[in-house]
């Protein structure tokens, strides 16, 4: 058998369609490629066009994580549930979480920094809430209490901060409970909750 073609994807930019004796074979990214030195004339064996085969699934998996983590950053937990679902063999998924690692695309303490500063950008909310939220990406819990060390964020204005923003809801504005009940789920404690409330009452 000889490659006879190869081609551009027209529908996918930088993917080539490599044919065999005239008819498509299989397809490799334009990095894929190039490793593989496949050149038009070039013979293959029956095992050879298998293992190319091979290769050009396991390359699609790796294009779609790579997809998947550069529209924002993802735990490691998180890639490796990915590769689980695209139904990735062992071997290919601790590749792919290793060759993501060293391109410095992996990392849980990254992770961690740029889930706490966007959390921080977006909503306020309690130091406590964001270990929980982390830990349920499994991020490690030396990563966790790194990250969260490094957070200067003053909890006591963070409270406040939120308790104005909800008092300006109906449901919270004379319901002292219920708002107390909502900042308990942030992930603020009792004591701090109550000690905000009084502030509030004497401004």
């Amino acid at each position: 058998m000889k490659i006879t073609k190869i081609t551009a994807q027209v529908k996918q930019a930088g993917r080539y369609s490599i044919f065999v004796d005239e008819k498509y074979a299989f397809s490799l990214s334009d990095t894929a490629l190039l490793d593989s030195k496949l050149v038009p004339g070039q013979e293959l064996s029956d095992a050879e066009l298998k293992r190319w085969k091979q290769a050009s699934e396991d390359d699609k998996v790796l294009g779609r994580v790579l997809q998947y983590v550069m529209i924002h950053r993802r735990s490691r937990w998180e890639v490796e549930t990915y590769l689980q679902r695209k139904k990735a063999a062992p071997a290919l998924v601790e590749s792919i979480l290793n060759k993501l690692s060293n391109l410095g695309m992996l990392s849980d303490l990254e992770f961690a920094r740029s889930w706490v500063a966007n959390r921080r950008l977006l909503r306020p909310t309690s130091k406590r809430k964001l270990q929980q939220e982390l830990r349920a990406k499994h991020v490690s819990g030396e990563v966790i209490d790194e990250v969260l060390a490094e957070d200067e964020t003053d909890e006591a204005s963070i409270l406040r901060e939120l308790i104005a923003k909800k008092r300006q809801q109906t449901k919270y504005k004379g319901d002292d409970l219920r708002l107390m009940q909502y900042l308990a789920r942030q992930g603020f404690n009792y004591g701090d909750i109550k000690s905000a409330l009084e502030i509030e009452s004497e401004d």
